[in-house]
C-alpha cells in the first residue's frame, strides 16, 4: 500500500498517518532522514499516549530524535530505542515500511 511519496516528507521530518482497515483505525507515523524512512505505531511505551500533541510534531528541534511531547521521552529514529526520559530502554513499536520507486509503502 502506497502511503506517500518520499519527496512529500521533509528531510529530516515526520508525518502522522491514520489508516482505516475495515472498521478499525491504525495510528502511525513516518520519520525521514535522507533516503531512509522508518515507521512506528503512534503510542509512547511510557503512558500509551500518541507521541505528538501537535500534528506531525514528532522530532526534536534539531531533527535528530523522536520526542514524546507529553513526558519528554526521546527515541532513536533508526530503531525506536528510548535513549532518555521515563521509559529509557523501552522501544517504540515498529511499523515496517519501505521506499520503492520514490514511494513510501507498508512493507
Amino acid at each position: 500500500m502506497g502511503l506517500c511519496t518520499l519527496d512529500s516528507l521533509r528531510d529530516p521530518g515526520a508525518r502522522n498517518l491514520v489508516l482505516q482497515i475495515g472498521e478499525a483505525f491504525f495510528h502511525g507515523f513516518l520519520v525521514r532522514r535522507g533516503d531512509s524512512v522508518w515507521g512506528y505505531v503512534d503510542r509512547c511505551p511510557h503512558a500509551g499516549l500518541p507521541l505528538a500533541q501537535k500534528l506531525d510534531d514528532y522530532l526534536t528541534p534539531d531533527g535528530r530524535l523522536i520526542a514524546c511531547s507529553w513526558h519528554g521521552a526521546l527515541f532513536q529514529p533508526e530503531d525506536g530505542l528510548c535513549v532518555g526520559g521515563p521509559c529509557s530502554g523501552a522501544r517504540l513499536t515498529p511499523w515496517p515500511v519501505q521506499v520503492v520507486g520514490g514511494v513510501v509503502r507498508t512493507a
